[in-house]
């Protein structure tokens, strides 16, 4: 499998190259310069987008949700694996985004700036295709509680972990604050390797919920998502390992 063959696996004809990297003073993750919008700004406007489809969609019949037993379109219950792989997986892709947006304005190989603007554009539209569904729902856009409550009771083939009825404090795979800042605090092929173990790591730890939504959700374009997503990080990680095997470093353990 080639760099390209996976870097461009899902671009469709005409898709836009990588932006390059912003001048030395426009990364402000806040809109404070060098006229970039705020980096919430694009999430929203792709939450936006969806739920004006999907409201379309609804008033012909088609918005999602389950049948009641007189045949009427409901929402999933708040405590469905519908809802709740929506909510955790919109934030566990949200520092994906984060870890990508940053690899893809400071690094200065090609091949890694294409990887980051693809994970990055991939899971912020997959993010607002979530959260426009959690909005139809009536739904928090996160839950309140414990992490990954929806899998209380997965069985042990899934990947995931145990999971108590409290949930978890922290997703697996998830960077740590202290490792967020060394990523930006590094730079060059230093930066990259961290990157790609970090977004490695990142994808191997949402396997587990991928599964699972896959198999468990009720509503099809859930579970259909969830079993797209597994797909495309299955390609993306093992695509980061033949890149951190070329720089001559390992993936970090999975927590």
């Amino acid at each position: 499998m080639t760099s390209a063959d996976v870097a461009r696996r899902d671009e469709p004809a005409g898709a836009e190259e990588p932006p390059g990297p912003p001048p030395a003073d426009s990364h402000d993750d806040h809109g404070g310069g060098g006229g970039r919008e705020p980096r919430w700004v694009r999430p929203v406007l792709v939450i936006g987008a969806v739920l004006a489809l999907l409201l379309l969609g609804g008033a012909g019949g088609l918005l999602l949700g389950l049948h009641n037993a007189t045949g009427d379109l409901v929402a999933p219950a708040s405590d469905s694996v519908d809802v709740g792989f929506a909510q955790d997986m919109s934030t566990h892709h949200q520092q994906a985004v984060e870890m990508a947006t940053w690899e893809r304005d400071h690094t200065t190989s090609p091949e890694l700036r294409q990887l980051a603007y693809d994970i990055e554009s991939t899971q912020e539209a997959q993010i607002g295709r979530m959260q426009g569904w959690l909005a139809l729902w009536g739904a928090p856009a996160q839950h309140s509680g414990g992490y990954m409550q929806w899998m209380v009771g997965a069985p042990a083939h899934t990947h995931g972990p145990a999971v108590a009825n409290s949930g978890l404090a922290a997703m697996p795979g998830m960077a740590t604050p202290d490792e967020l800042r060394r990523l930006r605090a590094s730079t060059g092929t230093e930066m990259d390797v961290l990157f790609l173990q970090l977004m490695l790591r990142h994808h191997q730890g949402g396997v587990g919920m991928l599964e699972y939504g896959a198999r468990y959700a009720q509503v099809p374009e859930v579970r259909n998502l969830a079993a797209q997503m597994l797909s495309s990080q299955t390609s993306e990680s093992q695509y980061m390992t033949q890149l951190l095997a070329e720089r001559g470093a390992q993936p970090l353990p999975l927590q």
